[in-house]
């Protein structure tokens, strides 16, 4: 209904100039110049105010891009990388008293028996790493690794102890390693994400989005999941009967309409429409090259033991090196099914575990030697982990006869390479039972604070503020670990 009121009428007549006649004009003048120069024009624009543009460490880095290999369920750290004998010469007896007193499980009622690995460890390399039999890929490249075992945390339930591995918080809300790396260094790779997720195994892991969401930060620094099969990102592909062409005119368009609204409100998250617009477009074009595992030798899908059209871990761990070979600067992935609780074959430590283990020795060896090959694994960090670790006892839940074990915050295990990181170093240890740390305590907090140091970070300094305060990814706690640097 049409209004009576002068007052309003006038109000309406000035915002229509104001906000709509700068955005006309511009499209005139756009049709006017010609496509070419009017897209050089905003692409101009939209590079002066890109959040992710590359932008230089405050101090000087050894890594350049990260590739973090998640185990989602959290691998057994005493069946893989800690060796414990005195577990075989107390395999079935109680747990002593002094253990359980004043604990929480998830799962283990009553008390407990100790359960020694059914597997056998033995030294590998130059470095002497003690690795499990499951493991005899990762044995082939032990020198490249620094395995630390004295990782502890303070969740024993999957989705927060995912969430503090990966966001520093145990809660939903804050920003996730990645976004925090894209907003301090940008993208050096304009025509795809700079953070990109790629999942296999049966499910999502339990965190859920927030694993690699942005939290507080803008929208643009979260983590884009490219899919195996179909289109690698939901809804890229253009509709029928819309070309290339008339696709750029669109954007243009938009584009055009959402800087004035931009210049207007001052919204980052005008700012994160443009660039992921403009991002989008440019992934149209890049990404079914990206995805393509034809295209690589048949040597290297071979060494991988990819399957094409098939979503798995070792396609995911091919595609990782080809997104880190364009200089993605945050690849992550989540495989899920190391849950090893011993209700099942499916999730005991005889059947399942070795399963898991096949579906990721192999691949992930290969891709360090080929970042090596390549000359990427110099500025190239690789983390390896879980989420938490591991009990020395049997969870035996409900009478179960397969072995399984239940969470254990108290110490895990996890590995680093490439980038800055010693080579064939073993950091920290547990008690002889493999229940505490009792060397070199490593938390969450100082995990990242030691990663982003590589990264040319001083993790104190690292913050968004939000809601009256300074965040940052390490808390308020964090210490750079000097043992897991080269």
């Amino acid at each position: 209904m049409p209004s009576h009121d002068p007052l309003a009428a006038e109000r309406s007549r000035r915002w229509f100039f104001r906000q709509c006649g700068a955005g006309l004009g511009r499209l005139a003048l756009a049709s006017l110049l010609g496509p070419e120069l009017a897209h050089a024009r905003a692409a101009d624009d939209l590079g002066a105010r890109d959040p992710l543009a590359p932008k230089p460490p405050p101090l000087p880095a050894k890594a350049k891009r990260i590739v973090y290999l998640h185990m989602a369920g959290s691998p057994s750290q005493l069946d893989l990388f800690d060796e414990k004998p005195k577990l075989r010469e107390l395999d079935r007896q109680p747990c002593p008293d002094s253990l359980l007193k004043g604990e929480m499980f998830a799962f283990i009622k009553g008390h407990p028996k100790i359960l020694a690995s059914p597997y056998s460890f033995a030294s590998h390399g130059e470095s002497g790493q003690r690795i499990s039999e499951l493991l005899p890929n990762l044995a082939r490249v032990a020198d490249k690794l620094c395995v630390v075992r004295s990782m502890h945390t303070t969740q024993f339930n999957h989705a927060p102890a995912q969430l503090f591995m990966h966001t520093g918080h145990f809660r939903i809300g804050r920003p996730s390693f990645g976004s925090w790396l894209t907003y301090g260094l940008g993208s050096e790779n304009r025509d795809l994400p700079g953070f990109v997720v790629l999942l296999s195994g049966q499910y999502a892991p339990d965190g859920g989005t927030s694993l690699w969401g942005s939290g507080f930060l803008p929208t643009i620094h979260q983590g884009v999941r490219f899919r195996s099969q179909g289109d690698a990102v939901l809804f890229l592909s253009d509709p029928d009967g819309l070309d290339r062409a008339a696709r750029r005119r669109s954007i243009d368009a938009i584009n055009a309409l959402n800087a004035e609204e931009l210049a207007r409100a001052g919204d980052p998250e005008i700012q994160t429409r443009i660039a992921q617009y403009e991002l989008a477009f440019r992934m149209q074009a890049s990404v079914p090259d990206l995805i393509d595992l034809g295209r690589e030798p048949e040597s290297v899908r071979e060494a991988y033991g990819v399957e094409p059209g098939k979503v798995s871990f070792a396609n995911n761990c091919l595609l990782a090196r080809r997104l880190l070979e364009r200089d993605v600067r945050f690849v992550q992935l989540y495989h899920w099914g190391w849950d090893s609780h011993g209700t099942s074959p499916s999730d005991d430590i005889v059947t399942s575990l070795k399963k898991r283990c096949d579906e990721t020795d192999k691949p992930i060896a290969a891709l360090l030697e080929d970042l090596e090959q390549r000359g990427l694994l110099d500025d190239t960090l690789v983390v390896w982990s879980g989420e938490f670790g591991r009990t020395p006892m049997n969870e035996e839940r409900d009478g179960s006869q397969f072995l399984g074990r239940d969470h254990h915050p108290h110490a895990f295990t996890l590995w680093l390479a490439g980038a800055g990181i010693r080579r064939g170093a073993s950091v920290g240890a547990t008690d002889e039972l493999g229940y505490r740390v009792v060397e070199d305590p490593i938390s969450a907090h100082d995990l990242h604070a030691t990663l982003l140091h590589l990264f040319g970070f001083d993790h104190e300094r690292l913050t968004y503020r939000f809601q009256g305060r300074d965040f940052r990814l390490t808390d308020v706690e964090g210490v750079v670990q000097p043992k897991l640097l080269a």
